[in-house]
């Protein structure tokens, strides 16, 4: 047996009496009117910092976002923008006297303009379409931006932008293409029909039915006077600029002469649902030169374009294994502009998020995954060698700020903060203090990370939180976590879906496991659970608690709810038939029911075959291995079972699947089903709902007086 590993957190202070009387345990009121921040934007004379931040408004059911920008050194926080609409996505014009930004204040997604000093913003688009994904020019003469349009409208825009900003070939150039885009679907919703033909699978993706439009990248001035110029920079690209669902800004850059993009798409025709083949493409603004791919080489996944300060380096993210969405990203440098790629990274087991340069380009700074944390990393660009420089939660978004760094970082007992720190990662301060009057009101759950011998006697690291006001003469039952992924983590970080503290703050103790298939512990460890899915996890998860409970004797271990979502939900129902005795209760959100089923209604194929060996018909046995349902028949533990209707990632049959199996044998359970939410529950008075059901579901099997013993009919 190994010995204990304890990581306690040293900010972790007692909460004084006086403060006690005066504040309330976290709540989910708490978690949902938090204010946050995101998309940190640094000056070019970097003594400034732009950020968006988000009030929440329940009336509205929806959150607000505006601009506001704050100095380096922490003086000066002010708000930008004030407009009821949505502010977002900011960029500093190469002057750093104004600020670009997209806004729904006209009705649509738009370019809009604002001075540092303030005033009134000035609208730079008047599209027919929603503007997403704004990236400036190094010098500040072009804006870059994705439009949805149809792919086969880009025959109307043979264009190409001159220096001005204009169309010399076909003065209308991109704007033919959005009228184009704007006439079909006007069409189409003036028609008296609504039926849609597909002739490829892919027909749907996330939570969001294709109706044939592609994101497309365009380019128009940045100078007012030249703004209704719009030049399509990917036409015939048979693929979304930047990539679904979850792709932004970080997929786009403009090559260090401003006269140029470098982005990444993924152009594979027909084998879009099962190809992770993202490659990085440039596209010219002059000239009618069709986009060039420069990573044709590599059949896995290419990303996040970066140039170094002197514009000779191009610095991307590249996955080795295709198919494979949780490779390890190496750094992968290539002297611009037609250098061979060099792997940069090759012996550092850890998988890079965000990238950018040092001042001199001897150093590339990153974002990876390391033991249940998001960590701060300086890389150096001659040998590879990765040290850390900032640690302590979840680093986000991280810049160069003069001699400084600027990044954002939360953790277990705080939201989302920006901070600045020397370029060794030394003299960390503290910049913003957004919820500063909501957290003077709260008591948070104290935390600490440990580790035991999890599966083949291996290490796995955990999170235990204890329930908020801790006494440890008192028993407290147990909130066990799952996440998903399954190649994610419970790191340490202020989630606002699976918050441990929302828990903690009801008075139960949280336990969140990193087992086998996590990341965050090397690429051997994240691989481990393919075609594993029922083995490996669930042992860690067995012994991980019997490994709290063992050293925490306050903890009522026969008072205790299992919960989790997507893999999570997963291994709620895997659970359901392979460990039916241990829990009182059970919480499945958007969990896989049937492997055979799932393959055929799920979208990115990729994601099943790779983990189960193959499509389903080529290898049925990979697929029904850790299939759910075929256990169904020792199901007794009662279950939440929630679903929402747009989950195309694992479809809503799948819950009500698993509620049909538990309300045909009788076992006690519930349906929560949202038909307005996807994979995850977003708005805000339905995530309300969400956590006072689930707690009402602790409550009844955990708290209430039971009449019968844990998981009985």
């Amino acid at each position: 047996m190994r010995k204990l590993v304890v990581l306690t957190c040293a900010c972790l202070l007692a909460v004084p009496a006086m403060a006690q009387e005066a504040s309330h345990a976290f709540n989910v009121h708490d978690l949902i009117t938090m204010d946050r921040i995101s998309d940190p934007q640094v000056s070019p004379d970097g003594a400034t910092v732009v950020f968006v931040r988000r009030t929440t408004d329940l009336e509205a059911d929806r959150g607000r976002t505006d601009l506001w920008a704050v100095g380096v050194d922490g003086s000066d926080l002010r708000r930008l923008t004030t407009h009821e609409a949505s502010d977002f996505n900011p960029r500093w014009s190469a002057d750093g006297g104004s600020i670009f930004f997209l806004s729904t204040r006209s009705g649509s997604s738009q370019v809009w303009r604002i001075a540092l000093a303030g005033g009134e913003a000035m609208q730079l688009s008047d599209l027919a379409l929603d503007v997403g994904n704004l990236v400036v020019s190094p010098d500040g003469q072009h804006l870059a931006f994705s439009l949805e349009v149809f792919p086969d409208c880009v025959a109307a825009d043979a264009g190409e932008m001159d220096e001005e900003g204009g169309d010399d070939a076909r003065p209308e150039g991109g704007h033919a293409v959005v009228a184009c885009t704007e006439e079909r679907l006007t069409e189409r919703q003036e028609g008296k029909t609504t039926g849609r033909v597909y002739d490829r699978i892919f027909a749907r993706h996330w939570d969001t039915w294709k109706d044939g439009r592609r994101a497309h990248l365009f380019v128009m001035s940045a100078r007012s006077e030249h703004a209704e110029h719009l030049h399509h920079v990917t036409p015939g690209l048979h693929a979304d600029v930047p990539s679904k669902p979850f792709g932004g800004p970080e997929e786009i850059a403009f090559t260090p002469d401003g006269q140029g993009l470098v982005f990444a798409a993924r152009v594979v025709g027909a084998a879009e649902p099962w190809s992770t083949d993202f490659d990085l493409w440039h596209a010219p603004l002059h000239g009618t030169t069709e986009p060039t791919c420069l990573t044709e080489a590599n059949q896995a996944w290419d990303t996040a374009p970066t140039f170094s300060p002197d514009g000779r380096t191009l610095a991307y993210l590249a996955m080795q294994r295709p198919g494979f969405e949780a490779d390890r990203f190496r750094v992968v440098l290539r002297d611009w502009p037609d250098g061979e790629p060099r792997v940069l990274t090759e012996s550092w087991d850890r998988s890079p998020g965000s990238i950018f340069f040092s001042p001199g380009g001897e150093t590339i700074y990153a974002t990876a995954g390391d033991v249940g944390e998001v960590k701060l990393w300086a890389i150096d660009v001659a040998t590879g060698m990765a040290r850390t420089l900032v640690g302590g939660g979840h680093v986000r978004s991280p810049a160069l700020a003069g001699e400084r760094l600027v990044y954002a970082k939360d953790n277990l007992r705080r939201p989302v903060d920006l901070y600045t720190a020397a370029l060794d990662g030394s003299d960390e301060r503290r910049i913003t203090d957004v919820n500063q009057d909501r957290l003077a009101e709260i008591r948070f759950g104290d935390y600490e990370q440990f580790s035991f011998a999890g599966w083949n006697s291996e290490p796995v690291h955990g999170y235990l939180v204890k329930p908020v006001d801790f006494d440890p003469a008192k028993s407290y039952p147990l909130a066990l976590l799952i996440h998903g992924g399954p190649q994610g983590s419970s790191d340490n970080d202020f989630h606002y879906r699976w918050n441990p503290q929302t828990y903690a703050g009801a008075g139960y103790a949280v336990v969140a496991i990193d087992f086998h298939g996590s990341t965050g512990y090397g690429q051997a460890f994240t691989d481990s659970i393919t075609g594993d899915w029922g083995g490996k996890p669930l042992e860690d998860l067995q012994k991980g608690l019997a490994h709290v409970l063992q050293r925490n004797p306050w903890i009522d271990g026969e008072r205790a709810c299992a919960l989790g979502a997507s893999y999570g939900g997963y291994m709620i129902n895997w659970i359901a038939g392979n460990w039916p005795d241990r829990f009182r209760c059970l919480v499945n959100h958007d969990g896989v029911f049937d492997m055979r089923s799932m393959y055929y209604a799920t979208e990115e194929l990729w994601f099943p075959e790779w983990e189960h060996g193959g499509p389903y018909w080529m290898n049925p046995e990979g697929h029904e291995k850790h299939n759910p349902v075929l256990h169904v028949d020792k199901w007794k533990t009662p279950m939440l079972v929630v679903h929402g209707a747009n989950d195309y990632r694992i479809p809503e049959s799948q819950g009500l699947a698993a509620f049909t199996a538990l309300q045909r044998q009788g076992i006690p359970s519930r349906l929560l089903f949202f038909p307005d939410e996807n994979h995850w529950v977003l708005k805000p008075n339905n995530s309300i709902q969400w956590h006072e059901q689930v707690l009402r579901w602790l409550e009844q099997w955990l708290v209430a007086p039971q009449t019968s013993g844990a998981g009985q009919r």
